[in-house]
């Protein structure tokens, strides 16, 4: 909905992604990037027509890119947290505002990992960075299934019934679903931030002890309450940098952590997550199964 209300809104085509974020199953940001800084998308899976992605372009992550006038908008998870957790770069975000500004496109965060999760103002908030259109999902329905798009009165007054630009669906709305999203955002004030900021803080420096004592070179970048694991020597800033970690190195300490009882995200490209069920006693209890499970995966 979101692509579509930024086609419709400006009147253009283009839509510019970044390699290595993830913007959902729509054929037209399922593409991957070409060989080149910067080039048209060919399709990332089966069953997607090059036609649905000659409109999208791809470029690399913490790179403001030139952005011409036939461009729509330009989607980008503001934090990536679909190739672990990747910070951007001082300067990227607000490149992008002000290359969006310059060529009359609209700028569109992909929320749906960071929104109500880093902090209550999301990663827009935290960088001081305004988008035209913010996408959210997972935390903003409370453990329930939901989207939502936000934007400016200007851009979502394009949208019907006001608008021209579709927007419905069987599931819209949902009650159920919107009722437990209202729940859980009144319940996460800013000290419960603090908290949660302080255990993925926790959570990072436990398993780069591990990692440490284990002889395994391991990156554990923290952004709010999301954690990254990187096993190499430098934290990545884009997704090349990120497939040049070692992946197998992951699934070895995910399987060893497994045996010890502790589900890990089963994807070296997905982020950490913690909650305020991860309580001292239980951090103490992870520390000590991280510690043989680290050592378990250097012999594995």
């Amino acid at each position: 909905t979101a692509v579509r209300l930024a086609r419709g809104a400006t009147g253009r085509k283009r839509i510019i992604t970044f390699y290595g974020n993830f913007h959902g199953a729509t054929d037209a940001l399922l593409a991957a990037g070409g060989s080149g800084i910067a080039t048209l998308g060919i399709p990332g899976t089966a069953g997607v027509p090059e036609e649905a992605v000659a409109n999208t372009l791809v470029v690399p992550y913490n790179v403001v890119p030139e952005i011409g006038t036939d461009v729509a908008a330009v989607i980008v998870e503001p934090v990536a947290a679909n190739m672990g957790v990747v910070a951007p770069a001082p300067g990227f975000l607000e490149g992008l505002r002000a290359a969006c500004d310059k060529a009359g496109a609209l700028l569109i965060f992909d929320e749906v990992i960071t929104g109500f999760r880093i902090g209550p103002g999301g990663a827009q908030a935290k960088y001081d960075v305004k988008p035209d259109i913010t996408c959210f999902g997972k935390v903003i329905g409370g453990g329930l299934p939901i989207g939502a798009i936000g934007g400016s009165k200007a851009v979502m007054e394009n949208l019907t019934p006001l608008g021209k630009v579709f927007h419905a669906g069987t599931l819209a709305g949902n009650p159920l679903a919107t009722a437990a999203g209202l729940a859980a955002l009144n319940e996460l004030t800013q000290d419960v931030y603090m908290e949660l900021g302080a255990r993925a803080r926790t959570l990072a420096t436990l398993l780069r002890d591990a990692c440490s004592s284990a002889g395994i070179v391991a990156q554990f970048p923290v952004v709010g309450t999301l954690v990254g694991a990187f096993f190499g020597a430098h934290t990545p800033t884009n997704f090349d940098e990120a497939k040049q970690t070692d992946e197998q190195m992951y699934a070895r300490l995910f399987h060893a952590m497994l045996a010890e009882g502790v589900a890990m995200a089963p994807g070296a490209y997905e982020a950490l997550f913690v909650g305020l069920g991860h309580d001292d006693a239980v951090m103490q209890q992870l520390a000590e199964r991280t510690h043989r499970a680290a050592l378990a995966a250097t012999r594995a």
